[in-house]
């Protein structure tokens, strides 16, 4: 018997390509819009015949932040386009609050005055939006009159949300997660630099190069694992990426909100902060920790006067010195030894009846458990 043949006719190569394109320039288009462009900054020069494995790690910890630190942020009232609406200064509140509420070591608090926040916010619709990375904050935007962030477009969106929540996790020292060297993208560089030269974001290529396909250090990245969900992750079009196949036809767009790498790695940076042991005068204590962990000590004097307190052994360090006030961390002073022949120093006069606290991170040792702090 004739097999029966099907009336069904098979589409034509032509149709099918069609109707692929129509996928393809609908998937993209859910993911083609305005996205964050970090300002450049200079990275931290080492010495060359450094010990690469030392090296890595104080690249790896340089941006982040002294886990107990106060991050002050403020809202620009003047010039009035860097002014936000009620609206728009609450959801950069609310997207702060969702970070505190993992946990965190660290304190974010609103304050009046530009001088006294780390985190100098605007709202300028014509400049996008952006973040410096951690530390660069302090040690590449300081005055206070400049922005450290700034968000370009309606942040009461569940996109506006998630650019909120991405611009402080810079602030917080995280890097953008597409650039991670571990996640094996393969960019179509052409398409890339089309695309984003193109509207709505209209980048130079420079642009382009240094926010998307450049790959960062890898010591800059905690781990081996990409996280394609990540809220530091960009959104990209179908036919961007090469590699992983399936992003040649299918657009990446992350999961809103905080990925559970994106807690677990909060977390791990910036604990809870335990109980502080007490350091007092010519009294040394040993550090045993391992880098990337963490000392905290509270200080206090038993008579006002200058206090030095310094690290001694073959190890880089930052330590920095906050007073209490009202249970809130107000910073003083601090030193950063890493990739020196030098210990971290601080040399501050204290008061008598205040309280306060020295937080001292480790980046390296020669040899675990050699190092000491002292005050005297």
């Amino acid at each position: 018997m004739a097999r029966k043949k099907s009336s069904a006719k098979k589409p034509s190569a032509k149709k099918s390509s069609a109707r692929k394109s129509k996928v393809v320039a609908k998937d993209a288009a859910n993911a083609d819009v305005k996205i964050c462009a970090l300002p450049p900054a200079p990275e931290r020069d080492l010495a060359p015949t450094m010990d690469p494995f030392r090296a890595s790690l104080i690249r790896f910890m340089d941006k982040k932040w002294v886990n107990g630190t106060a991050l002050n942020y403020y809202f620009f009232r003047k010039p009035a386009a860097w002014r936000g609406a009620a609206n728009q200064e609450q959801a950069v509140r609310d997207a702060f609050q969702e970070w505190k509420d993992l946990g965190l070591g660290l304190v974010f608090n609103e304050v009046e005055a530009p001088e006294d926040a780390e985190v100098r916010i605007g709202f300028d619709q014509r400049d996008g939006s952006w973040s410096y990375v951690g530390r660069d904050a302090i040690d590449h935007a300081s005055d206070p009159r400049k922005r450290t962030m700034n968000f370009g477009w309606d942040l009461t969106t569940p996109y506006g949300r998630d650019t909120a929540l991405h611009e402080i996790g810079h602030a917080l020292g995280f890097p953008h997660e597409h650039q991670n060297p571990n996640a094996g993208i393969v960019w179509d560089e052409a398409a890339v630099i089309a695309n984003f030269s193109g509207p709505p974001n209209n980048w130079p290529e420079d642009q382009i190069r240094h926010n998307i396909l450049r790959k960062i250090d890898p010591s800059l990245v905690e781990g081996s694992e990409w996280d394609p969900d990540s809220i530091m992750h960009y959104r990209f079009g179908a036919g961007l990426i090469q590699q992983p196949a399936r992003y040649q036809t299918h657009s990446l767009i992350p999961a809103p909100g905080l990925s559970p790498v994106d807690i677990d790695r909060a977390a791990a940076f910036y604990p809870m902060i335990k109980r502080e042991p007490k350091l007092r005068s010519y009294e040394s204590q040993r550090i045993t920790i391992l880098p990337g962990e963490q000392l905290n000590f509270v200080i206090e004097p038993e008579r006002s006067r200058l206090y030095s307190m310094q690290t001694f052994g073959g190890m880089d360090t930052v330590m920095v010195l906050f007073e209490e006030i009202d249970g809130q961390p107000f910073y003083m002073d601090g030193d950063d030894d890493s990739g020196s022949d030098f210990n971290a120093k601080i040399t501050v006069r204290l008061r008598r009846g205040r309280r306060y606290i020295l937080r001292l991170r480790l980046y390296y040792a020669m040899q675990q458990g050699e190092g000491v702090v002292m005050l005297w």
